[in-house]
């Protein structure tokens, strides 16, 4: 082959090669604007809750109801205990006995250096026996005696005079009698003096 036929060869040649190329690059660049670029799937952002619809301008929200707190049950009120029973060995005989004249005023008790003393009616004053002095009440009356403040009662027979001094003192107890009332710290109380026995009546 002559070199001018050579060189019409290798013109040819590079005339296929740039058809091709220009093939191709028109078949690729066709298929990317077809379809869009491949890019790689994500997931897409995430974003806040919108807040809730809260009612037109100037609207006030309906304020929802307190709850209702239940109040703690009423505290039981405690009743007073009710007084022990009287240990005078009178009490079986004349407890429930109707008052025949009440008295009321301070009772006191027997200072228990004066046991073994005789009372004003010929007795010896025993710590142990439910005896009472009164200024004026016949010798061998029964009477019941309840504290005011507590409700306690006692029986007592009355042996002896007194109490003398205070007015307001009406009653003097033996140590026996004195704690039945419960009263050896207090020394003074009040008292309500109910005879339920006069020796004079029959």
């Amino acid at each position: 082959m002559g070199p001018r036929s050579r060189f019409h060869a290798q013109l040819s040649l590079l005339g296929m090669w740039t058809l091709t190329g220009t093939i191709f690059l028109s078949t690729g660049c066709a298929s990317s604007t077809a379809h869009g670029p491949a890019w790689p799937e994500q997931p897409g952002p995430s974003y806040p809750e919108p807040p809730a619809y809260q009612g037109p301008l100037g609207e006030k929200e309906k304020a929802s109801p307190a709850p209702k707190t239940q109040s703690p049950p009423p505290s039981k009120v405690t009743k007073q205990a009710a007084p022990a029973a009287s240990h005078s060995t009178l009490a079986k005989e004349f407890e429930g006995k109707p008052s025949l004249k009440t008295l009321s005023g301070k009772a006191t008790y027997y200072a228990d250096s004066l046991a073994g003393n005789h009372t004003a009616n010929g007795d010896v004053y025993d710590i142990k026996k439910f005896t009472a002095a009164h200024k004026k009440l016949p010798f061998g009356t029964i009477v019941r005696v309840t504290r005011i403040d507590s409700g306690a009662v006692t029986y007592v027979r009355v042996n002896d005079r007194g109490p003398f001094g205070a007015k307001e003192r009406i009653i003097d107890l033996s140590r026996a009698a004195a704690e039945d009332l419960k009263m050896i710290q207090a020394g003074v109380i009040d008292v309500k003096v109910e005879i339920v026995k006069d020796p004079s009546q029959p």
